[in-house]
């Protein structure tokens, strides 16, 4: 029977474990809350709640929708992935893993970036942390962690090196390793989305065109990877699975098949999701960029006509239309 008292970390089934399989009622019922995990998402959940209210008390809004996008679809997705089925099982069945991998560094990431975590801590914290943060994100070691086509490189590339190579089953094997793992499957997935989907103050900010590209970059890469798992003809982490000796749920075949499904999908569907949002604000950027060169023409404008003392008032002047603004400078 997979079960055991609250630890350190969460719970990892093994070989020699009596365990119940997943089946029925067993989706739902199948909960474990490791201590450590549950203080370090509390922590975070109260750290930006408390963040939020500091400005409420001192008369400021914050957007509703951040709040949620942060505490709900951000650490939801991660609490999820740690303490339901798909944690109880993560080393038991592949395609659990999987959807637990693309929780951690797909999905709950897109959200903590969107709940703009960073501008949160700029308006609410005291004076000298907030000076800490500030050169944090002005520090070298930021532009380097969150250099694009670094992160973009590291986002292809590590998921070959872990199922790949051996050091998948290490994550299986050890403690330590696994845990290690699901940490930097968010935080690497943060360190990717927060430059380009560009909602907090970044080191380096990246034209529109050359973030999109970067995401393009990614999905064949996903895609990839998932159809060499569906078809490759061994398994990953072979000796380990087969050890498990299930007389239950899919085959340890079958079961990478749809882990490797899994990834290909949820990585396209990602990215995708991301390129289109990044396109979205590109738009209303160059909108709001242009109503601002509109305004400093109509001053610019009025200026000119007080100087000349003719005191007139353009109603055209309302209905211009929006200025182009790679032809700001030469209208000017």
């Amino acid at each position: 029977m997979l079960s055991g008292s609250l630890g350190l970390v969460p719970m990892h089934a093994k070989p020699d474990d009596d365990i119940i399989p997943l089946v029925g009622a067993r989706y739902f019922t199948a909960w474990e809350f490791p201590w450590l995990a549950v203080l370090g998402l509390l922590l975070a959940a109260g750290l930006y709640l408390w963040g939020v209210q500091r400005l409420r008390r001192r008369g400021d809004k914050w957007p509703l929708m951040r709040t949620i996008s942060f505490v709900v679809l951000g650490l939801g997705p991660i609490a999820i992935g740690t303490f339901s089925f798909l944690g109880v099982y993560d080393t038991v069945l592949f395609w659990s893993h999987m959807v637990q991998h693309m929780l951690f560094s797909m999905i709950a990431p897109v959200f903590i970036v969107f709940g703009a975590p960073a501008t949160l801590a700029l308006r609410a914290l005291p004076k000298r942390p907030r000076g800490w943060l500030l050169k944090f994100l002005h520090s070298r070691l930021a532009k380097v962690l969150m250099f694009p086509p670094l992160t973009t490189a590291l986002m292809v590339m590590y998921p070959f090196g872990l199922y790949m190579t051996g050091l998948y089953e290490i994550t299986l094997r050890n403690d330590f390793a696994h845990d290690t793992l699901h940490l930097f499957l968010v935080t690497m997935g943060v360190l990717f989305f927060f430059p380009l989907l560009g909602v907090d103050p970044v080191p380096i900010k990246m034209p529109y065109p050359i973030r999109i590209l970067l995401f393009f970059i990614t999905m064949p890469f996903h895609a990839f990877l998932g159809v060499t798992i569906m078809g490759a003809s061994r398994l990953i982490a072979e000796d380990w699975y087969l050890a498990f000796e299930r007389s239950w749920g899919m085959s340890p075949m079958k079961d990478q098949e749809w882990a490797g499904a899994l990834m290909w999908a949820t990585g396209d569907l990602t990215m995708l999701a991301a390129m289109i949002t990044i396109f979205v604000q590109w738009i209303k950027d160059s909108d709001r960029e242009a109503k601002r060169v509109d305004r400093a023409l109509d001053r610019e404008d009025a200026r000119r006509a007080r100087a000349a003392g003719l005191g007139y008032d353009d109603p055209q002047r309302q209905s211009r239309p929006m200025v182009d603004t790679d032809n700001a400078k030469e209208d000017q």
